[in-house]
């Protein structure tokens, strides 16, 4: 059973308050030219920004967040965010894999951004809260 696909713009501004929050100033993620003269292509989301967002639908199909019984992924391709207003989409979808015999629901997370994934081994075990 596939569940709703969940889609979270991600623009420079996003970027810079999760900075504040987390405390990674790291320039990749607000500097073009830093972020390109290292070898990336552009300035890029904080993978644990990346994986929040992730969280967020994982916690939004599971009923509340405290239904996330366990969660991990693996950062594959980063999360190229443009200087522009529209910034770029990370789309996040999960499959139902299997209900445990104890009654939790085993996910596998697919995420993507223009139509590259982002992650892997993406997987949520939750437990139903409706």
């Amino acid at each position: 059973m596939e569940l709703p696909t969940q889609t979270y713009r991600v623009t420079r501004a996003d970027l810079v308050r999760y900075a504040g929050a987390s405390g990674d100033f790291n320039p990749i993620h607000w500097s073009d030219r830093t972020a390109t003269g290292v070898g990336l292509p552009g300035v890029i989301a904080h993978g644990m920004f990346t994986m929040a967002l992730v969280g967020r639908a994982v916690a939004g199909w599971a009923g509340a967040p405290d239904a996330v019984v366990d969660f991990g992924v693996r950062f594959t391709r980063p999360v190229v965010v443009p200087d522009t207003d529209e910034g770029t989409e990370i789309e996040v979808s999960a499959v139902v894999k299997e209900v445990t015999e104890e009654g939790l629901t085993r996910l596998d997370i697919t995420a993507t951004c223009q139509g590259e994934k982002v992650l892997s081994q993406a997987r949520a075990l939750i437990r139903a809260t409706r």
